[in-house]
Parts: structure tokens; sequence; C-alpha cells
């Protein structure tokens, strides 16, 4: 008979790393929520809240992993090996660096630390990641999924704090490296999409990853140039076309047995409202308010349904459990 030790222990040996997609989502979710506040003119009580969830949720879910890399550091280098989770890494420092953007709203004294923190352990996982990439051993073309935007998402998303706190340079440092990449691993993924067979069930919701690259670098281009021109116009825009494309697909990943992969529907949506209400605040345009609205009611009921659904496979024990 197995105890509830060592029950626990075998949870905290399968911790995945994808976990931290839980408070990418939800920090998006608090800069969704504090772009609206900021577009209508409201207070910042709600995202406040929204905040403060992802930060306990964060340390958390940290608290869990370094506990798994004192206990199971082989399993650490397991997922750090896997051909799918490698590009889970660097949602710890995205998530990270999401955190400190909303930090500038509601707790600034923290945001420099957290961001600089964020920033230089998603310039390592970054070398790390790609390096594993072009490393000796060869990838099959059935791992390559939208996941592996991950890493490029978290450089575009280094500026949404580094340009307001006063790192210019290194922003565009990593703006450059994240938009290079995008440009790279788009036509790969896509070459995936269209020539080969279709995503396994479980990396079916990372489809949804394809709208954050432009999404997230339309904000952060935007707050590097000071002015919404020609190259915004156009990333805000594939990012439009990337959310009809996932639209037309998301009644049937929906309907897909529930995974912490899930949670991949999450920050892409909230990348893609608070871009609809960054332009709408510079150019004046209502219709992207009413994108930005329409996206971020959108979110708030997919969070809460991944919130409902996680907390239920927790319940029943389906998650931390071996593939």
């Amino acid at each position: 008979m197995t105890t509830a030790t060592e029950q626990s222990g075998n949870r905290l040996e399968h911790y995945p790393v994808t976990f931290f997609a839980v408070t990418m989502g939800m920090a998006g979710l608090a800069l969704a929520i504090g772009a609206f506040e900021k577009a209508y003119g409201l207070t910042s009580a709600v995202s406040g809240i929204a905040f403060g969830v992802a930060m306990i949720l964060f340390g958390v879910i940290v608290l869990g992993y370094l506990l798994k890399i004192l206990r199971h550091w082989k399993s650490v280098v397991g997922e750090w090996k896997h051909p799918v989770r490698l590009a889970f890494f660097p949602a710890i420092s995205i998530s990270l660096m999401l955190l400190a953007t909303a930090c500038l709203q509601h707790l600034p004294v923290i945001a420099e630390g957290a961001w600089l923190l964020g920033m230089a352990l998603q310039g390592v996982l970054t070398i790390a990641v790609i390096s594993g990439w072009v490393g000796a051993r060869a990838f099959p073309h059935v791992t390559l999924s939208p996941a592996w935007f991950i890493p490029a998402v978290g450089n575009v998303i280094v500026p949404l704090a580094g340009a307001p706190l006063g790192y210019i340079e290194l922003s565009w440092y990593f703006m450059s490296v994240g938009l290079l990449f995008w440009i790279v691993l788009l036509t790969l993924v896509m070459n995936r999409l269209f020539f080969h067979e279709p995503l396994p069930g479980k990396l079916q919701p990372a489809l949804v990853i394809l709208i954050a690259p432009p999404a997230v670098a339309f904000t952060a281009w935007i707050g590097l140039v000071g002015e919404v021109d020609i190259f915004a116009r156009f990333l805000l825009n594939v990012a439009y076309v990337f959310t009809l494309i996932v639209a037309v697909q998301l009644p049937r990943i929906i309907k897909l047995q529930f995974s912490l992969s899930h949670w991949a529907l999450s920050f892409p949506i909230a990348a893609a409202a608070i871009a609809s209400f960054k332009f709408a605040g510079a150019t004046g345009s209502q219709v992207h308010n009413i994108f930005g609205v329409v996206l971020l009611a959108a979110l708030v009921v997919i969070i809460a349904g991944l919130l409902w659904r996680t907390f239920g496979a927790i319940k029943a024990g389906k998650v931390c459990q071996p593939e």
C-alpha cells in the first residue's frame, strides 16, 4: 500500500514546469484589466485583486518547483531534455517580468528588482534553450509546435517594463532577439501545421500561442518608439489574423481532455486585449476599444473555466502524474 507521504513525493516528482503557464495567464489578466481600467478612466481595484492573486499563485508554484529541484533533480533534468517541455522553462522568467510590469502600477517599489531578475533569467534561458535546439541531438518534427514561441515571446516582453524603467538599450536588445526568432520559428511552425500531421491532443491548445508574439511585440514596440507607426500596425493586424484563425479552432480545443497545456489559451488573449486598448489609447479608435472589451470578456470566461477545471483536476489527482 502506498502511503500518503509516498504519494506526495510521487506527485512532486512529476510537478511540471508547465504550471508556470498558469501565472502567465493570471498576470496577463491583471495587465489586461489594468489596460481596460485606464482606457475607461476607472479605478485599479479589480486589476489590483487580479495582480494579488497572480502574485500568490506565482509564489506557490515557485515554491513547488523549488522543492522538486531539491528533491527530484533527475526529474528536472528529464524535463529539460524533453523536446516539448524544454520550451516552457522561459515561462518562469516571463511570469516574473509580467508581474514586474504589473508592479509598475500596483507595487512600484519592487518593480525594478523583479524586472532585473526576470530579464537576467530570460537572457540565460533564451541562450540555454536555443543552444539545446541546435546542440548535438535532433528534434523530430512532431515535437515542433507553437510552444516553441515561448522563448521568443519572453524576449519581446522585456521592454514592457524595461522601457518605462529606463533600460532602453537592453530593451532593444531583447526586442531584436525576440523578433528575429519569431520570424524564424513562425516559418518552421507554419510548415509543421500545413504539411505534417495535426498536433497531438495535449499540444492543440498551443495553437493559441500564435497570437502572443505579434500582440506583445506591438505593445513593446510602441513603448520603445513612442508612437503607432507602420510596423506597429503590421504587428497588431497580424495578431488579429491569428486571433481569427484560433477562434475557428477554439470550440474543438475546448472539448479536448483537460491538461495544464490548456492554460496556453489565456495569456495570448490577454496580450491581444492589451494591444487593442493600447492602440485605441494612442489613436483614439473606439473600434479598437470595443475589440479590447470583447477580448477581455473572452479572457475572463476562459480563465474562470481554466481555474475551475484546474482545481477539479487537482482534486481528482489528475495533475502531477507521469506521462
